[in-house]
């Protein structure tokens, strides 16, 4: 089971979609994560090397043909932070569901 353990860094709503895009992929391009998003290249770049300096992601370059690719992965770590953050979020909201409606 995953320990719930909200995380500061993942929590912006754009890093938070940012990875949950990458936890439901094994590589995304650049241009997915873009389109995706709706982020300019300089914002998304920003966000991918803030989350790879934290070691939550890998990214890649590389050449196809003549045009440079980015692609990124969650590493372990992120995807552990993740699902800890989500695990944080669901006991926070669980917290302020009354009792008569939560499901048994």
């Amino acid at each position: 089971m995953t320990e719930a353990r909200f995380d500061e860094l993942i929590h912006p709503s754009t890093r938070l979609s940012l990875v949950a895009t990458l936890a439901a992929a094994d590589w995304a391009e650049f241009a997915f994560l873009k389109e995706r998003l709706g982020l300019s290249d300089s914002a998304l770049s920003k966000q991918l090397t803030t989350l790879e300096e934290a070691g939550y992601v890998t990214t890649e370059r590389r050449l196809d043909g003549s045009r440079r690719k980015v692609r990124a992965q969650l590493t372990s770590t992120g995807r552990a932070a993740f699902h800890g953050h989500i695990a944080a979020l669901q006991e926070i909201v669980a917290g302020a569901t009354p009792p008569a409606t939560r499901p048994n």
